[in-house]
């Protein structure tokens, strides 16, 4: 049966580098959040981008489960910030008897900061498609992320 790999660590950490290298190990297909909201709403969504992150999010686990259906494994790469929600998706993928991994990404605190920076420059170049993340945002999600403790991460990289 197929597989799922969850990728956890802050943003812009290096996790979707990491999943496109599984992607390519595991014969997998990657579903990213970012890809999805960057795609339909571009940098810009104000107030509503949890809202398109949470439903953008639950499309991809109902799209998840066709996939494993058929055999094909898959990396979800969107962050599993909070303990809340790792110990959610893997209740969802464990009730229905679907193998699943955390792998998390940890990085120094100078490393990432290097990360945003030149993540940032090249935003600003159009030399890639990810969000802008400027100092205040940067705070705010490092607030906002809960380092995974030992037996929710099945690999650490």
């Amino acid at each position: 049966m197929a597989k799922v790999i969850l990728i956890c660590g802050k943003i812009c950490s290096g996790k979707s580098t990491y999943a496109e290298q599984l992607r390519i190990q595991n014969n997998a297909v990657l579903l990213s959040t970012d890809e999805i909201t960057l795609a339909l709403f571009g940098q810009h969504c104000g107030d509503k981008h949890d809202d398109y992150v949470e439903r953008t999010q639950n499309y991809l686990f109902n799209k998840s489960l066709e996939l494993i259906e058929v055999g094909v494994n898959v990396i979800l790469d969107w962050g599993f910030w909070m303990k809340e929600e790792r110990d959610y998706a893997r209740e969802f993928y464990n009730s229905r008897n679907i193998a699943c991994e955390f792998h998390y990404i940890d990085i120094s605190d100078d490393t990432w900061k290097a990360r945003l920076k030149k993540r940032n420059s090249e935003v600003l170049s159009e030399t890639t498609s990810a969000y802008y993340i400027d100092d205040n945002l940067a705070e705010k999600f490092a607030s906002i992320f809960e380092v995974p403790n030992a037996n929710e991460i099945d690999v650490v990289f």
